[in-house]
């Protein structure tokens, strides 16, 4: 019955939509698409390219998410580590899982992001 994952959904506090831009469309380059204007009101902000749908949505009680999490294929991904090295985000290790280099950064709001390489390196 499922045939594909539509966006993924992550909460942000109020105001922080340009922390957001800053980070999903200039760091990991996926271009800010323009919300739908009858869900413009309640602020966030979507970002898309291609399969690749991230939407903030603002969080009264805004609490991030430590556990659960995104993970996304990158292609550009020991280049994609440095980058976000040098924009000051914490690199997480994380041990291969089926032949594919991995690692967590948490996005300016604390969520837990995963990187997968996508290409197998074992």
């Amino acid at each position: 019955m499922i045939t594909g994952l539509h966006h993924v959904q992550l909460a942000m506090p109020e105001a922080g939509e340009e922390q957001a831009r800053e980070f999903y469309s200039e760091l990991l380059d996926i271009p800010e698409r323009t919300k739908p204007a009858t869900l413009q009101a309640n602020g966030g902000c979507w970002f898309e390219k291609e399969q690749v749908r991230v939407h903030l949505g603002i969080e009264r009680d805004f609490r991030p998410a430590k556990k659960a999490h995104p993970a996304f294929q990158a292609s550009d991904f020991h280049n994609l580590m440095e980058k976000l090295k040098n924009a000051g985000y914490r690199i997480q290790s994380a041990e291969p899982v089926d032949h594919h280099s991995r690692f967590f950064v948490n996005d300016p709001f604390g969520n837990r992001i995963e990187f997968i390489n996508a290409e197998s390196e074992f």
